[in-house]
Formats: structure tokens, C-alpha cells, sequence
């Protein structure tokens, strides 16, 4: 399996596109007027608190308060270090209005709901993420060889050991970590302590809301969390950003110095691998599989829900093979799609009904063998009584969607229009109003073409029996500014 890294920069907006086997599987997109806070911490302001729903909102000068819940504040105990149980969730005891407070943006503003905030600190590194403010030493769980997970962990110990200062904060070893040496970690160790200590200094001469510490940019985060040993190139079409990337690798991952490119081509960076017609694929509802079946996704405010169809696939075999085949083909795209996408929440995945157990194991085994490259963390359950098969994946920053798009100002996010005939009827009811209301002898009515061509065609008859009851002239005028849902009945 190879993988390669796409950065597209430009001056108000950068772009990133992971690329496995020339494939599009996750696309990040940073924008300046509106990039993301997850990662960045604060000194916030409480600006009320809530007892019965156990939280606080904090004013940490983004446009919309953030929330903290009770179960995201860490109780510090005399040693500066969180207490693991401190026996009390009530908020009221925990904070009050007014009250200023070091937090970390945990979850991104997403639609109309403000940023999640916690108290519990971490600081990440290439190798490493620093927890200033708890003593835990742990390591991922996505590292899965014990031998090498016992082989870090003691050098994760032994580099502690030598490091003399009175900072008592934990470590968690991260995937990337994986292959490390010594040197690695010990000078992540020195960097986050030193980065650390600078982020104290300044939660101690300012008592004013203000950011404390902001992550990197999208880039170098890339570079950061993405890189790989399956990741072959990393190509970015901008000299600045190529110049701080490979400050970045030379000091943190130095080794991979080859694999860093600047792309001089003519044609734009994306172009290569057609990455804008598949973000313009992923904006849409279906998507078609290859054996002719497709996928209808629809995004909610409470949930994602995956519709699975065979569409025009008929199989060479029996029912049963048919439906095997194209739920296997769905449950793959399916994983490739909520990382394009970048769908979190309550997942409900609609596959084809199976009969047979084994092919419903199968189904299961190949969804979640798909989901083991996704960077998110997800959770699957079995196949439910319904067919159905329930998943959340954990949501951090805003859907490809969310990101790119905006709710139509015609159908105000509703997806659908009143048809003609609807508008022909609305109108038929506002004119016997107005005619009921006022004394005039004509009216005129104001509407879009589609409308207009209906009332003096199809609606010709209904018309003449409405001016007979009313006694009334009705005209017509065509809008072409106007939608197919706007109309006015005008006095004439």
C-alpha cells in the first residue's frame, strides 16, 4: 500500500489530500478567516453556568461561548497534578461565573453549537503528547506489536530517568512513535517541557481572555500526525511552506528528508490526481459503486444515515451471492467515504438484507478491516434486528460539507421546492383573501415563469371560475429575478 501527501496553499486557504494507491481517502481544508481551534488553549472566562444540564459555557473570544462539561474539568490537587478521583461532578462546586480558567478547545464550533472545551491539557509532539498536568504514561493502542510497545515504554522510562526537572507531567506514546530511537524521544521530551514552561509563563502574566498556545498550522500537523513509513511522497506546491516543512522533518523526523518535494508543474497540484471533481462527488447524495449499485448518504443534524442499493446489479450467481457482493463492495466505499467526507456522529448503515449468518460475519469482518486507515475513532455494532448496523465515528472538526458548503437560501436547507402546482394553489387562496379584503376591480399577480406559464395554461379554467367569484380582472407579470416559491398579489 502507498500513500502520498498533497499540499495545496494559497493565500487564504490550504489544502491536503492523503492519496492511497491514487485514490482521494481524506482531504483537509484550513482556512484563515476560519481555521480550526482544536488543540489550541485558552484562558477563558466563565459566563454562566448551568446545574441542570452539569456544564458551563466560556467565552474564550470565539463568536459563540464554548461549553465545558463537568465531566471534562479536572479537579488539581495540591502537587499541581489532576486528581484521578475527586468526588464531586457538581459544576456549581467546581466553577462560578465570572471565574477565569485555562482550557483546550476538544471539538471545533460546529454548525450553530460552540466549541467543547476541556480541562484536561495535552501538548503533542511527533512521538510524544505531553500532559502537563497529569503523571499517566500510556501508549496507543493502535500500536499493536507488544514487543515494541514494552520496547518504548521502557525507553520512554529511561529517558525520564535522565531528564533532572521538577516537572511532573505524563507521556503518552503515539503511533508515529513506532521505530523510534532514544534520541527521538528525549528530544520530544525537552521540546514539550520547554513548550510547556512557555505556555505557563504566560497563563501567569495575563489574567485577560487570550489564546495560550495555538496549534500548527495544517501542514505541519499534517506532517506531524499523517506521516507513515507507507507514505512515499509529500508534495507541496508552495516554496514558504516547503521551507517550514522540511525545518520540521531535518528536526523531528530527519530520516524522511527525501520524501519531502516542492512541486514546480504547470498544471495546480490537485489536478494530478482529480482531487476537485471527487470533492465535488463527495457533496453529493449517490454514490455509484462499481457493480452498478450505489450509496444514498444523508447527513442530519442528529445522524448520518448510508443507504445501500443494488441498483442495476444482477449478479451472475443466486439472490443471496448478488446481495454478498454488493453489500462487500458498499461496506469498503463506505469506510472511504466517511473519511472523505469527514462524517461523525450516530452512523445507521442500511445495507441489503442477508439471510445467512456467514455472509453477515463477512459483511461485519470486511466494514471493519476498511475502518483500521481511518485516523478517527470509530466503533461498530452487530447487525441489529432492523438490518441495520450502527456505528459512531468521533467528530472533531466540521464535514467536508459543513466546511465547504452553505444551506440554500431558496429552499433554506429543506433540499426541496414547492412544485408549480403548490404556488398556483397558494396564490388561488391569496387572491380570494386580498379580494375579500379591498374594494379595487384588478389584481396583479407577480410570480416566477415556470408559474405564470401554469396559471394561464393548465390553470386557465380554475382561473376564469376565481375572477367570476370575485368579480374581479386578475393579470399576470413574470419576475425573472423571482423563485419558483416567490408570488405577490398587488392591489391595481
Amino acid at each position: 500500500m502507498s500513500e502520498e501527501i498533497l499540499i495545496n496553499v494559497t493565500p487564504r486557504e490550504t489544502r491536503l489530500a492523503l492519496i492511497e494507491n491514487g485514490l482521494l481517502q481524506e482531504i483537509y481544508i484550513e482556512r484563515r478567516s476560519r481555521s480550526g481551534h482544536v488543540g489550541d488553549i485558552y484562558l477563558g472566562k466563565v459566563v454562566r453556568v448551568m446545574p441542570g444540564m452539569e456544564a458551563a459555557f466560556v467565552d474564550i473570544g470565539l463568536e459563540r461561548a464554548a461549553f465545558l462539561h463537568a465531566a471534562d474539568i479536572a479537579a488539581i490537587g495540591a502537587d499541581g497534578l489532576e486528581v484521578a478521583d475527586a468526588g464531586t461532578t457538581d459544576i456549581q462546586k467546581l466553577l462560578h461565573e465570572g471565574q477565569m480558567i485555562v482550557v483546550q478547545v476538544a471539538k471545533d464550533p460546529i454548525g450553530s453549537k460552540g466549541a467543547r472545551l476541556t480541562t484536561h491539557l495535552t501538548l503533542p509532539s511527533r512521538h510524544l503528547v505531553y500532559l502537563p498536568r497529569n503523571a499517566h504514561i500510556g501508549i496507543s493502542l493502535r500500536l499493536e506489536n507488544e514487543a515494541e510497545r514494552e520496547r518504548l515504554l521502557a525507553m520512554l522510562s529511561q529517558c525520564l530517568d535522565r531528564e533532572v526537572t521538577p516537572d511532573k507531567g505524563g507521556f503518552i506514546i503515539r503511533t508515529a512513535a513506532e521505530g523510534a530511537t532514544d534520541a527521538e524521544l528525549g528530544e520530544d521530551i525537552r521540546f514539550l517541557r520547554k513548550l510547556w514552561a512557555t505556555v505557563a509563563g504566560r497563563i501567569e502574566k495575563t489574567r485577560e481572555i487570550r489564546v495560550l498556545y495555538r496549534d500548527l498550522p495544517l501542514y505541519l500537523r499534517a506532517v506531524r500526525d499523517l506521516i507513515t513509513p507507507q507514505v512515499e511522497r509529500i508534495r507541496v506546491d508552495s516554496e514558504e511552506a516547503f521551507g517550514e516543512i522540511n525545518n520540521f522533518v531535518g528536526d523531528f523526523i530527519p530520516d524522511s528528508l527525501e520524501r519531502v518535494e516542492l512541486y514546480r508543474g504547470e498544471r495546480p497540484i490537485f489536478d494530478l490526481y482529480s482531487i476537485d471533481d471527487e470533492l465535488d462527488k463527495a457533496l453529493g447524495r449517490q454514490v455509484k459503486l462499481k457493480s452498478g449499485g450505489d450509496l444514498i448518504i444523508d447527513q442530519t443534524e442528529a445522524m448520518t444515515t448510508i443507504d445501500v442499493n443494488t441498483g442495476g446489479y444482477l449478479g451472475s450467481k443466486n439472490h443471496a451471492e448478488t446481495v454478498l457482493k454488493t453489500n462487500l463492495e458498499a461496506a469498503t466505499a463506505i469506510a472511504r467515504q466517511l473519511r472523505i467526507r469527514n462524517l461523525g456522529g450516530i452512523i445507521i448503515l442500511d445495507f441489503i438484507d442477508m439471510v445467512e449468518p456467514e455472509h453477515q460475519r463477512q459483511l461485519l469482518r470486511t466494514l471493519t478491516k476498511a475502518l483500521e486507515k481511518d485516523h478517527a475513532r470509530t466503533m461498530i455494532s452487530g447487525i441489529s434486528e432492523l438490518g441495520l448496523v450502527e456505528m459512531t465515528r468521533k467528530r472533531t472538526r466540521e464535514s467536508l460539507g459543513q466546511v465547504l458548503c452553505c444551506p440554500c437560501p431558496v429552499c433554506e436547507g429543506r433540499g426541496r421546492l414547492k412544485t408549480p402546482e403548490t404556488i398556483c394553489y397558494e396564490i388561488f387562496r391569496e387572491i380570494v383573501r386580498v379580494a375579500r379584503a379591498y374594494e379595487n376591480d384588478e389584481l396583479l399577480v407577480m410570480a416566477s415563469q415556470l408559474v405564470v406559464d401554469r396559471l394561464l395554461e393548465e390553470e386557465s379554467a380554475t382561473l376564469a371560475d376565481l375572477e367570476a367569484l370575485t368579480g374581479k380582472t386578475i393579470r399576470f407579470q413574470v419576475e425573472p429575478m423571482y423563485t419558483q416559491e416567490q408570488y405577490d398579489v398587488v392591489l391595481f
